[in-house]
């Protein structure tokens, strides 16, 4: 991993999230949440870019604070399927480990349904919900 800069976090990122569920007896496919690609833009600081997947796209718009670990703040808002959605995101850059092999520049965090939206099975999916989510650089 490089030291960090714009150029650093800038680019796409293989997006995936997974409810917080402690069974262990869950079947790991259950846990899925969402997934898709994040494409960000950094600019002094300033957050742009989207993210999405099969049917479903939304604005980012956030910052970035550097620190150890830097730390990304970023909104995702847009219209899917005639309806609103907005997602608010906290992530963390993760360090370069020492020793580490192979380490891939990565993002860890959590993602909240900011409003409800159809869940697109005739139900709505209620704001509030939190889950966690990882991004790996592409």
């Amino acid at each position: 991993m490089n030291a960090l800069n714009n150029d650093t976090l800038s680019g796409k990122w293989a997006y995936r999230s997974l409810l917080n569920n402690p069974d262990l007896s869950v079947n790991f496919d259950a846990l899925e949440f969402g997934q898709g690609t994040i494409s960000l833009q950094i600019a002094g600081g300033a957050i742009t870019g989207t993210i999405g997947g099969s049917g479903w796209q939304l604005a980012l718009k956030g910052s970035l604070q550097y620190g150890s670990p830097a730390t990304l703040w970023f909104q995702g808002s847009g219209e899917v399927n005639g309806a609103p959605w907005v997602y608010d995101y906290l992530g963390y850059l993760v360090p370069q480990i020492p020793n580490g092999v192979k380490q891939v520049t990565a993002i860890v965090g959590s993602v909240t349904r900011a409003i409800p939206h159809p869940d697109g099975q005739g139900g709505i999916s209620p704001a509030g919900v939190v889950v966690s989510f990882y991004a790996v650089q592409q």
